[in-house]
């Protein structure tokens, strides 16, 4: 086993890490500036074309009958996160930041990871069928249902002059919707290729994600974001996230078990109940929100990221245990 995988460290977290040192250092600006922000629209686009092409109606008419589990992933996903990014107030200003907090409250309006929560469901033996049909559910629900939650969250705050809701949702739409839509219907003439070549499809998918970190922290630079966000902050940070992370577990966890789920959907829930996406969340802080805030407001979710990945990796293989002597005693 290598120093990677006993750390549980994510490699492209770490390449993630590299660019947001490079954007530093070497930030875009001029015109090399505004030909980065062409690409990266056009990144964005391809991104989502790539998810639509991706998704197989097959896998989601296969879990579509569990609506129980469904709506208690979803209600953990847009409901109790928001509700627990509302609570994290009462630490603002004197533990965090307003504009970290922010950050915090576009984390909990995000949808659920699509292809980690899947993984990690099919490590631990759960429901994987449902699984797949819930994340991918969550990730289309969630380019409606985020950027108003996001314009909801930021007017309890006093913040909803900076966001404005019907703009977001219609950038929302032109370039993440329709790229979607088209990727999709173009399935049946681009599905067999796009099956047949996952990596390249995955070094697209994250190939866009760095393109957009790049830019954004590049302007975040410029704007003097490294004065603004210090040692204490990144520290707040995590211990926040690890706090949220355990919170949303357990709720999850004990929720499954008294509304009688068993184990295999009880683990399909809480994979995909406690889980953000950062492959949705990093192109879609670059639609919602003015170049000068993107980086600022990405950090929650870098961090968070990371710790749901070490968390879930050994929540998974704690499952997968408890599976197989479930097993043996039955064969016994």
């Amino acid at each position: 086993m290598s120093w990677w995988q006993k750390l549980k460290l994510d490699p492209f977290l770490m390449i993630m890490i590299c660019v947001v040192t490079l954007a530093t250092l070497l930030p875009a600006q001029g015109d090399i500036k505004v030909l980065f922000q062409y690409l990266t629209t056009g990144a964005i686009a391809l991104l989502f074309f790539l998810h639509g092409a991706k998704l197989s109606r097959e896998a989601i008419l296969a879990g579509l009958g569990h609506w129980r589990l469904h709506l208690t992933v979803f209600a953990s996903t847009f409901i109790l996160f928001p509700i627990l990014g509302l609570g994290l107030q009462v630490i603002v200003p004197e533990w965090m930041s307003p504009t970290v907090y922010m950050g915090f409250l576009y984390l909990c309006a995000l949808p659920a990871t699509v292809q980690s929560a899947i993984a990690f469901t099919s490590v631990a033996g759960g429901n994987v069928a449902a699984a797949i049909c819930s994340a991918s559910a969550s990730s289309i629900l969630g380019v409606f249902l985020s950027p108003l939650l996001v314009g909801f969250l930021m007017q309890t705050q006093g913040s909803a002059s900076d966001f404005d809701t019907a703009g977001a949702i219609q950038s929302i739409l032109l370039q993440l919707m329709v790229p979607f839509i088209i990727g999709h219907l173009s399935r049946p003439l681009i599905g067999r290729w796009v099956d047949n070549h996952k990596k390249l499809v995955n070094r697209t998918d994250r190939s866009s994600i760095l393109l957009v970190v790049y830019v954004a922290f590049s302007e975040a630079v410029v704007e003097g974001i490294w004065h603004k966000i210090d040692g204490w902050s990144l520290l707040t940070i995590t211990v926040v996230s690890c706090i949220l992370l355990a919170i949303v577990i357990f709720v999850n966890m004990y929720s499954a078990r008294l509304l009688g789920f068993n184990k295999k959907d009880e683990i399909t829930i809480v994979f995909c109940g406690s889980k953000k996406s950062l492959a949705n969340g990093v192109p879609m802080a670059n639609v919602l929100f003015p170049a000068v805030t993107v980086g600022v407001m990405l950090l929650p979710l870098m961090i968070f990221h990371q710790i749901q990945l070490m968390v879930c990796a050994v929540l998974a293989q704690r499952y997968a245990n408890q599976t197989k002597k479930a097993e043996k005693k039955e064969r016994i």
